[in-house]
């Protein structure tokens, strides 16, 4: 059975530390409990789903004896790869990190408890060629049954915290695709009025994730984009987006993309039999 997938019905188990690398959906199917998240405490009782990046930074896990989760796991950058950078996804991680519990109807938890038997189910073929691809989609099949009802609740969210006004108005940056030519923390802070080291605590401090990691989770797919589009050259996409040279351009496409411009456009290329 791959790590990158791992399900249970233990509620002590979902901050064990090899859960490190994953992203935790937890939903509580009778009974109640508490555990504590970034410094707050959380108590959930029957339908309540827990969604929780890096499971370990969870503490004080306490449970009444009639209480029964399910929960599944899996690999926290395997997930994020699924969705489109400007998905809802980023602004729900954001609101995720503030508050991780959210509550759904009976029909969200039999749906979302589907998602979970069907991943469950389905986690010990990795002998199949397709495996990732499969488990990918019923990955993002789970995650769109959760988007409807952590949407649901965010609409209805009063929150006007200083921190989370900023981290919203640099999320709102990044989704007009600025990060094509500008790619620098500074550049942010100064648009937002605020001091680089303000915005990247405050970043952290709310998404647990860093300002860079955003700005190049943008920028990705726009370099995804262009090289795609082979009436391009490779110049023209490095002076596009605003690279010092074509050098700079190629480490930034190893270190962001896995391989060399060329080879990954390469890899694009219909495979021959």
């Amino acid at each position: 059975m791959s790590t990158d997938f791992q399900y249970s019905t233990d509620f002590y188990g979902m901050n064990a530390l090899e859960l490190s690398h994953t992203c935790m959906h937890l939903l509580c199917l009778a009974g109640e409990a508490s555990f504590v998240f970034n410094e707050h405490c959380y108590h959930i009782i029957k339908n309540d789903l827990v969604v929780i990046p890096m499971p370990d930074r969870v503490r004080n896990l306490a449970g009444h004896t009639d209480l029964q989760v399910e929960w599944f796991a899996a690999d926290y950058k395997f997930l994020q790869n699924l969705l489109p950078s400007n998905n809802y996804s980023i602004g729900g991680s954001i609101s995720l990190n503030h508050d991780p519990v959210i509550s759904l109807t009976d029909e969200q938890a039999a749906i979302l408890l589907a998602d979970f038997h069907r991943l469950r189910d389905r986690m010990d073929d990795s002998h199949l060629l397709f495996y990732r691809e499969l488990m990918g989609s019923l990955c993002l099949t789970m995650m769109y049954d959760i988007f409807e009802p952590h949407a649901q609740r965010d609409a209805t969210d009063t929150h006007t915290d200083r921190t989370a006004y900023i981290v919203k108005q640099l999320m709102q940056l990044l989704s007009t695709g600025i990060s094509r030519t500008e790619r620098e923390v500074t550049y942010y802070a100064e648009r937002l009025n605020v001091s680089p080291k303000y915005l990247s605590d405050t970043v952290k401090r709310v998404t647990g994730h860093s300002v860079s990691s955003y700005i190049h989770r943008h920028t990705v797919p726009i370099l995804k984009n262009y090289l795609g589009d082979e009436r391009l050259s490779l110049t023209q996409i490095a002076e596009l987006m605003d690279f010092s040279s074509l050098s700079h351009f190629s480490r930034y496409c190893s270190k962001h993309l896995g391989q060399s411009p060329s080879d990954y456009r390469q890899s694009l290329q219909p495979k021959r039999e």
